[in-house]
């Protein structure tokens, strides 16, 4: 793995939106070192900002990456009022958000002092927990299918090359709540042409308020997608995944240093080798696991 390199990060840089009827508040990080840097576009889960995920994010841009938050219209920072009009169509703005930041990277890597022509954008991936996880899902060839199961709009994006799924909802219909299937008709997705390589991250102690069934919905996007796909799955973790929100969060009852530094080594060496063919980190990652007496976690691949 590589060494950590300081990292510079600049928030908020603002992407004209007018559609959206807000600007679009972004926070990019980047070390402060290095060449040829590949980029990873992050969704944050519901409520969240581009502050969040440090954990994460600290990690990714301290060995390579050059990460990049927008803040969607449902964070906590924004507080939309419940009536407004936007609700019904925030997962859609979710993913235009994603499409707009890769639209506008070259004003994201002005933003930040010496980035300048550092930036590899032929290496794009997306990444996102929870209801961030959906949105980037969206880009990888998922689609929201509509009471009939016919698949939605694809808004899928070729500049994606890889994706992580961190705690991504499964199939709606039947396996939803009532109150969920009320009040979030687009978490019905169809995973069947999410063909874009990436891996899913589930625990297996989330337990969904917004599903009937138990932790293996958050494993769907991997079982039930073509191609090359991964699934690692988190012994012992609930939905924040040992605490991946914030160095400090109260968001967590599964709180864990060991699992989520487990998790950002893993993810960071799974995107090392989909962005740079021939990289040799995520099969030893994936080996090192294997070897380990008590492991917390299992890789599965296919």
């Amino acid at each position: 793995m590589h060494d950590p390199t300081p990292v510079i990060s600049v928030r908020p840089v603002v992407l004209p939106a007018p559609a959206r009827g807000e600007d679009l508040r972004v926070r990019v990080s980047a070390p402060v070192t290095g060449g040829e840097l590949p980029v990873i576009v992050f969704s944050h889960g519901f409520g969240g900002s581009l502050d969040g995920y440090a954990p994460l994010v600290d990690f990714w841009a301290a060995r390579g990456f050059v990460v990049v938050q927008p803040t969607h219209l449902d964070s906590r920072t924004l507080n939309l009022a419940p009536d407004d009009p936007r609700h019904p169509e925030i997962w859609r703005h979710r993913v235009d958000d994603l499409t707009r930041v890769l639209d506008r990277l070259d004003v994201l890597e002005a933003a930040v002092p010496g980035l300048a022509g550092r930036v590899d954008r032929d290496s794009v991936a997306a990444a996102g927990h929870s209801w961030g996880a959906q949105t980037v899902s969206m880009l990888l060839g998922a689609r929201v299918l509509d009471a009939d199961g016919a698949p939605g709009k694809d808004m899928s994006d070729p500049r994606i090359k890889a994706g992580v799924l961190l705690a991504v909802p499964g199939t709606g219909g039947a396996d939803l709540t009532p109150f969920a299937a009320e009040h979030f008709p687009f978490m019905n997705p169809g995973f069947s042409e999410m063909t874009t390589p990436a891996l899913v991250v589930a625990g297996d102690r989330d337990q969904s308020a917004l599903s009937v069934r138990g932790p293996e919905w958050f494993t769907d996007a991997y079982a039930l997608s073509p191609g090359s796909k991964s699934l690692l799955t988190l012994f012992g973790a609930e939905h924040s995944l040992g605490g991946i929100s914030g160095y400090h969060s109260t968001e967590t009852t599964d709180e864990s240093q060991e699992r989520v530094a487990l998790l950002r080594r893993l993810t960071w060496a799974y995107l090392r080798g989909a962005l740079r063919p021939g990289d040799p980190s995520w099969s030893a990652a994936t080996a090192e696991l294997a070897r380990d007496a008590d492991p917390l976690g299992r890789v599965d691949s296919r």
